[in-house]
């Protein structure tokens, strides 16, 4: 696992993430969201995470009450991120690890929570 920065990207490439290490596991949730968005959650205190260029957030409105924001890319629509509502820092965020490369993820563990039962 790596302990350096990594930077990944959306697909046009306005987006740039990058984290301080490679992730202790990801998440894949079946959730509602999360099967739309194709998002594969790692996780990171806020400032752990360097995001350049412009995002667009998505706040669901069939929670109440919300409790994060997902971002995306408005160029091509990318999955980037998402963050807690509350203000920075963060102890918990999001990263969309399908942004870096796919030798990322090597000998990291993928889990399946059911968020469809949330």
């Amino acid at each position: 696992m790596s302990a350096k920065p990594i930077t990944g990207q959306c697909h046009c490439g306005n987006v740039r993430v990058t984290v301080a290490r490679t992730p202790d596991y990801v998440n894949e949730c079946n959730c509602s969201l999360c099967r739309s968005l194709g998002g594969l959650w790692a996780y990171y205190a806020s400032h752990e995470v360097k995001i350049s260029g412009e995002t667009t957030g998505y706040v669901r409105a069939d929670l109440s009450p919300a409790s994060l924001a997902t971002h995306h890319c408005p160029t091509c629509g990318t999955t980037t991120h998402w963050v807690p509502l509350e203000d920075d820092p963060h102890p918990r965020m999001g990263v969309n690890s399908r942004l870096f490369a796919e030798d990322f993820l090597d000998g990291v563990e993928t889990r399946y929570p059911d968020g469809k039962s949330w």
